[in-house]
């Protein structure tokens, strides 16, 4: 879902803040290779894929922090990160998903001074254009992971990933 999305990210942005401002956002494709190559990988190893999708997430996140600024509310990414540690991770991995989760806050708690400006000038306006694209698209990924969790969306199941989740 992130790599076939993460493409139209721009193209979002553009009507969020207009086309002069979207010239950070090509560094988010710096992790799309990535995130194609995690369903690939789930299928060799589904720990290593659940590893890495969270880890690439985090990385993004932070890139896109240094890109955009913390005024644009894009770290908000870094939830989804952690829910994945905290849920996603079978009981005899659950050491794997609990650092995913710290490293989601460390990650979330890097300070200001550590990103600086960010790599284009945004308004308040433009500001707050990106914390409501940012946060309806962060949402949108935590009802994904819920549906995945509830078993609406059962196709990991079919795969083999997981043992099927019964009430």
């Amino acid at each position: 879902m992130v790599a076939w999305n993460q493409p139209f990210y721009p193209l979002y942005l553009w009507a969020a803040v207009g086309a002069d401002k979207i010239a950070p956002s090509f560094l988010t494709f710096i992790s799309t290779p990535i995130f194609v190559a995690v369903p690939a990988v789930a299928k060799r190893h589904a720990l290593a894929a659940r590893i890495l999708l969270s880890l690439t997430g985090i990385a993004n996140g932070i890139v896109s922090t240094k890109a955009f600024g913390v005024g644009s509310g894009v770290e908000i990414f870094l939830v989804p990160c952690a829910l994945i540690g905290a849920a996603l991770f079978r009981p005899s991995e659950r050491a794997f998903g609990l650092v995913i989760v710290a490293l989601s806050a460390v990650a979330y708690s890097i300070p200001l001074r550590f990103f600086g400006e960010p790599l284009a000038s945004y308004s308040a306006a433009d500001n707050s254009a990106m914390v409501g694209l940012n946060a309806l698209s962060a949402a949108t990924l935590i009802v994904f992971i819920g549906l995945l969790l509830s078993g609406a969306m059962p196709a990991a199941e079919q795969r083999g990933d997981q043992a099927p989740r019964r009430k």
